[in-house]
């Protein structure tokens, strides 16, 4: 929820946050409400997204593999160009990490 903590902090620096996942629009309402995020979150069920930005990788659990999500951060200029891209992305920080990409442009 890191990226919900510093929003404000974003949009100061006139930067919008957008989640996205394959999970449905009433699953991310739920999550939203859960934990208040004060950003839109976009469902892509039929992943042509997550394919775009080959996001799908082959994962393994317990020794089986799986077709999951590597969670990934992208950032784009006002242009609309992808200008730095985060890949296996851990959780605690990255938001942080993020912000001080994108004000360091400033």
């Amino acid at each position: 929820m890191e990226f919900g903590e510093l929003y404000e902090d974003f949009k100061k620096i006139n930067t919008e946050i957008l989640g996205i996942s394959r999970d449905s629009l009433k699953s991310h309402k739920n999550f939203r409400d859960k934990y208040s995020l004060p950003f839109m979150l976009l469902s892509d069920e039929d992943v042509s997204v997550h394919n775009m930005f080959n996001v799908m990788k082959m994962k393994k659990l317990y020794g089986k593999e799986y077709l999951g999500v590597d969670r990934s951060t992208f950032v784009f200029n006002k242009k609309g160009e992808l200008i730095k891209e985060y890949r296996n992305v851990k959780v605690e920080g990255h938001a942080r990490e993020v912000y001080d990409f994108i004000k360091g442009l400033g």
